[in-house]
């Protein structure tokens, strides 16, 4: 029998390491070659690493969370033959047995018994006063669920002891009928912010402390935009997708960022360069069950409103299926961050580093505003955006949305 050491394999162009994400076996497990033994994600994606033979895992390295070069032994397994490794070395040796425990002391007589106390009198109290009782006596009727009103008080001018509540609680005493009982609650659970939610928490991060972020909020009539959006959507073809107000929004904004290139640009820290990009790719933030990602739909400029419709779908459906490539989840170049499922009427979205802006979209819903001085009842919807004020000046970003607010309140234009 032979040990074959396993380095971690070259994942990906440019990909220098890995995080840790999970291990599929555990030292004793026999596998087989290509059986997955390890999750690893890279600044680029999440990918399985297999077997690359038949053996017995002897040893593993790193925990969930430790970051692994590429090129280190991640693992080794027994094998059939030579392998491509030395032996392991030999166990440790055993730790010393502990010493036997002292003699116990001899137990100390027990004391004489003294005779009780004969119980304190108790006050009966006075019906419409409030009972009088130490804070430390409150707390402990709350944790019991106990009417202190119903307690009888043996202290000085009724006050109620603890051992009196004691004494009413073990005689079956009334318990409190203004709700259930409250109990503190003293554990903790602590969670490893490892995989996704560590890139996550690392992006924000860097984004948060070295852009300096600024917002504006809009609200929008979408009132016609939903009359198109029903039209359109009674009308379809087969095969065509259902269409929600987020496919024109999409084109809306690939028009505005047309008219507003510095809006669509990437700021690269390292070279102080800003690069304006001509193309659209809009990231569409999308939570998953296993934390949130940008899939990004490419050339949103080049689409009609079936494709940008259909090419979200698919990007989005993938991630959350985790099918998702590096290239479906890379190379944005503004993003949308939708809230509309929870309402809300604004937030302050953090820009997807290294772009330069983000815009949030709220819930559609029906309002009454003012309009040609009348009180009317429009279909209204919030968007809250934030901008890098080292790129983006205040009046560009305000002019970008309000761009797209004309856009979007008469819906026809986007499509001149």
């Amino acid at each position: 029998m032979g040990i074959y050491a396993f380095k971690l394999p070259d994942i990906g162009e440019g990909v220098v390491e890995g995080e840790v994400v999970e291990w599929m076996v555990a030292v004793g497990d026999t596998v087989t070659e290509d059986q997955p033994i390890l999750s690893v994600m890279t600044d680029k994606a999440t990918v399985e690493i297999p077997s690359p033979v038949n053996g017995v895992v002897v040893k593993r390295v790193g925990d969930v969370g430790d970051i692994l070069p590429v090129g280190a032994m991640c693992i080794e397994f027994e094998v059939e033959g030579e392998g491509n490794a030395s032996a392991a070395e030999a166990d440790a040796p055993a730790p010393e047995p502990e010493a036997a425990p002292a003699a116990a002391p001899a137990p100390a007589p027990a004391p004489a018994p003294v005779a009780a106390a004969p119980p304190a009198p108790v006050t009966p109290r006075v019906p419409g006063l409030r009972p009088l009782a130490s804070p430390a006596v409150r707390m402990s009727a709350r944790e019991a669920g106990v009417d202190l009103t119903s307690v009888g008080g043996s202290g000085p001018a009724g006050r109620i002891t603890r051992a009196d509540l004691e004494a009413h609680i073990a005689g079956g005493g009334a318990v409190a009928s203004s709700g259930p009982a409250r109990t503190r609650r003293t554990g903790t659970t602590e969670i490893k912010v490892a995989g996704l939610r560590r890139r996550i928490a690392d992006g924000m991060t860097a984004s948060y402390s070295t852009i300096p972020h600024f917002s504006y909020f809009e609200e929008v009539d979408v009132t016609e935009l939903e009359a198109l959006r029903q039209h359109l959507n009674a009308n379809r073809e087969e095969g065509q997708p259902k269409l929600t107000y987020l496919p024109f929004i999409m084109l809306g904004l690939a028009k505005a960022l047309g008219e507003h290139p510095i809006c669509n640009a990437h700021y690269e820290d390292d070279r102080l360069t800003v690069v304006r990009h001509e193309a659209v790719h809009l990231g569409i933030a999308t939570q998953t069950e296993r934390g949130l990602y940008v899939p990004v739909v490419q050339h949103v400029e080049a689409l009609d409103i079936w494709d940008a419709a259909r090419q979200m779908s698919e990007v989005v459906t993938a991630t959350r299926d985790g099918k998702a490539t590096s290239a479906q989840l890379s190379g944005s170049t503004f993003t949308i961050t939708s809230l509309g499922a929870m309402g809300g009427l604004g937030a302050t979205p953090i820009i997807n580093k290294p772009e330069v802006g983000i815009l949030g979209v709220h819930k559609a819903i029906d309002r009454a505003v003012v309009k040609n001085g009348q009180v009317v009842v429009r279909r209204m919807m919030n968007f809250s955006s934030s901008f890098d004020h080292r790129v983006v000046d205040g009046w560009d970003g305000a002019m970008l949305v309000q761009r797209l607010k004309t856009l979007l309140e008469h819906p026809a234009t986007i499509f001149m």
